[in-house]
């Protein structure tokens, strides 16, 4: 298996999609009324697919998963771009921080970072961050699931791909806890060939985890939730 998706619930698929592809310079690869693709792509390192899908009532709650943006040196420059684009300066009661903290257009925070130096390499984005009630029985899970082994960086426990390139999953202690409502934003795995899917279903459940089975139709993806309830995909294999 190994990470493939962050996806992100819609109220206009086209519109953030195109937000986030040209924030982070991404190449689009779906468009269609029900959902947007695009594509991340760190060179020697991961590629990570942003996937909209149109749902017609996102999540309010605070984000347990969010990304924070590689600024450093050319912090002002990236605040400035995604403005332009649509962002908007958001408080969320960081008070006196070194980062910024924006809004993308359909109000999901992000931040844009300071200079770090766990942050070489990265590309546009430096971390997916992501809530856990256990940081370190989650990365055991997610670093089972993705491929990815621990880091160095600033959170409790921190993964990253093998080639030590591309974005940081950093697993940071939740505010509170998962309420019994999606989350907008989450994670998908894929199966790689020889992967069986009972198995993983297995190796989630040996790690805290459970599936789910919500009533979305016929789908051809299972839906799981870690030992911290934050969703997750298993999509099958699919040959290149």
């Amino acid at each position: 298996m190994f990470l493939e998706n962050v996806g992100i619930d819609a109220l206009d698929p086209r519109r953030l999609g195109r937000f986030w592809e040209e924030l982070l310079g991404c190449e689009q690869l779906t468009d269609e009324p029900g959902i947007y693709e695009t594509r991340l792509a760190i060179e020697g390192g991961p590629t990570l697919d942003l996937c909209f899908p149109l749902v017609e009532s996102p999540s309010q709650l605070e984000p347990r998963l969010h990304v924070d943006l590689l600024g450093g040196p050319a912090q002002s420059d990236v605040v400035e771009r995604a403005l332009d684009l649509g962002a908007r300066h958001l408080d969320i009661g960081q008070r006196d921080v070194p980062w910024v903290v924006l809004a993308d257009p359909e109000g999901n925070p992000f931040c844009v970072m300071e200079e770090r130096g766990a942050y070489t390499g990265t590309g546009p984005i430096a971390a997916l961050v992501l809530e856990s009630a256990d940081p370190d029985r989650d990365a055991a899970l997610w670093a089972a699931i993705s491929g990815w082994t621990d880091a160095p960086g600033v959170a409790p426990r921190t993964l990253r791909h093998p080639s030590r390139l591309g974005p940081l999953v950093e697993l940071t202690p939740e505010r509170s806890g998962k309420a019994d409502e999606k989350n907008r934003w989450h994670l998908d795995v894929r199966l790689e060939a020889g992967d069986d899917e009972d198995a993983a279903a297995a190796l989630i459940a040996a790690h805290g985890g459970r599936e789910l089975h919500p009533d979305w139709g016929d789908l051809p993806w299972r839906v799981y939730q870690d030992a911290s309830g934050n969703e997750l995909c298993v999509l099958p294999y699919r040959p290149e």
